[in-house]
């Protein structure tokens, strides 16, 4: 018949244990694992539905994410949490993820490449267009509005033409706020060219592929 453990033993089985597992812990430190365990891949799935397979915009109403500038996907994500964005849904949507799941899309859409929408588009207000974006755009949206690598930016070029109007449209009713900066320009070219400038403005990023 065996014996039972000793109580001596069953300490130095425990004592063996617990050095065993601290060395494994020291080969693979554990990493702090997201609120919900998901990857940032994961999340952004969750995205797909409205803004496509990695960001990718169907259209026509919901922008490309894909390639936006990370710290403004964060900023914009809590904006619609506290409410300070305006939204239909996305103030709903956006209160259900974490500030670690936030920050985790963030860095996973700012590593996709950008891919402009395949839109129609007015091709003689191109010509009018890229002129009102040199005049009125350009200093804040370089490039085009392309996006630029580590940089802040909202991506222009290329996006798709009835979000750019309805995002517009929430800016000139004050439903979002418009950059101080932003307003005058807006409102020096409805000035100067009207509906009509805007219209060849959205013709020049429909354009840029």
């Amino acid at each position: 018949m065996a014996k039972a453990p000793t109580t001596m033993a069953l300490l130095a089985s425990a004592v063996a244990l617990s050095i065993s597992t601290l060395s494994f812990a020291a080969d693979e430190p554990a990493k702090p694992a997201l609120v919900s365990g998901a990857s940032g891949q994961m999340l952004a799935e969750t995205c797909a539905g409205c803004h496509g397979t990695d960001g990718h915009s169907t259209g026509p109403a919901a922008p490309t994410i894909a390639g936006m500038y990370g710290e403004y996907f964060v900023e914009l994500m809590k904006g619609f949490q506290e409410g300070t964005v305006y939204s239909t849904v996305m103030g709903r949507l956006a209160k259900g993820y974490s500030e670690e799941e936030i920050q985790a899309m963030a860095k996973y859409f700012a590593a996709k490449e950008y891919k402009p929408a395949a839109q129609e588009f007015d091709t003689a207000l191109v010509d009018k267009g890229a002129k009102m974006h040199d005049k009125y755009c350009e200093k804040c949206h370089s490039d085009g509005g392309k996006p630029l690598k580590d940089e802040e930016y909202n991506i222009l070029a290329g996006q798709w033409t009835p979000y750019l109007q309805y995002a517009m449209e929430d800016f000139r009713a004050d439903r979002r706020e418009m950059p101080k900066k932003m307003r005058s320009k807006v409102e020096d070219l409805l000035e100067k060219e009207g509906d009509d400038g805007l219209k060849a403005v959205f013709a020049f990023y429909a354009s840029q592929q």
